[in-house]
């Protein structure tokens, strides 16, 4: 390999390292601070580089949001998708979600209360998100339905039904949690009474 190959994979290298360390700085200040209260000029002091070198990697802040939820779709997407290949229930693949959100709850529950205030292709991108997920977990879903696990129903109600639970607790978590995390404190709870709603009894 000659010298001017080494120094253009080392740059590579460096570029792809400086992405990635400004993606994590701003999915964190994102969280702590909120999304459209974050400013890329603090993105570049946390994340110690140049504010300019922000502009380099994302020409607007829209899509360096963009890269943030989409990095956490890509997560969750993976979680689910080792669910989906194990053969598990909807229970189980629910659980997953859950356990998902609640890896990412300071960040997800920004997106739930700021998600109607965000820039269209910023809106866009997180509805990809998830379509993603319950593509993953439709498919569970559908399958339990025939073979008579759950109630027969719309996989999207579903879907959409499970998700306004967990977006109702974690919008209100001056309520539910003021002091801690809704999920770790509710998550149970309100995965075993959704999975009793779906559940068939015989």
């Amino acid at each position: 390999m000659s010298s001017k190959s080494i120094i253009l994979g080392k740059r590579k290298l460096q570029k792809e390292s400086t992405r990635t360390r400004i993606i994590a700085t701003a999915r964190r200040l994102f969280a702590e601070k909120g999304i459209k209260a974050t400013t890329t000029q603090e993105v570049a002091s946390e994340a110690g580089v140049a504010h300019g070198t922000v502009f380099v990697h994302f020409s607007t802040q829209e899509l360096l949001l963009t890269a943030v939820i989409e990095e956490f779709g890509r997560t969750m997407a993976g979680r689910l998708h080792q669910v989906v290949s194990r053969s598990a229930d909807t229970a189980q693949a629910l659980l997953a979600h859950l356990q998902g959100l609640m890896e990412s709850e300071d960040l997800y529950a920004r997106l739930v209360v700021e998600g109607g205030t965000l820039p269209p292709p910023v809106r866009t991108t997180l509805i990809m998100v998830q379509s993603a997920i319950s593509h993953h977990i439709s498919e569970i879903a559908e399958r339990d339905m025939a073979a008579g696990k759950i109630q027969s129903m719309p996989v999207h109600l579903l879907f959409n039904t499970w998700l306004a639970l967990i977006h109702y607790y974690l919008a209100n978590a001056h309520m539910f949690a003021p002091a801690g995390s809704v999920l770790e404190k509710y998550g149970a709870q309100l995965h075993e009474h959704f999975v009793s709603l779906i559940r068939r009894h015989t």
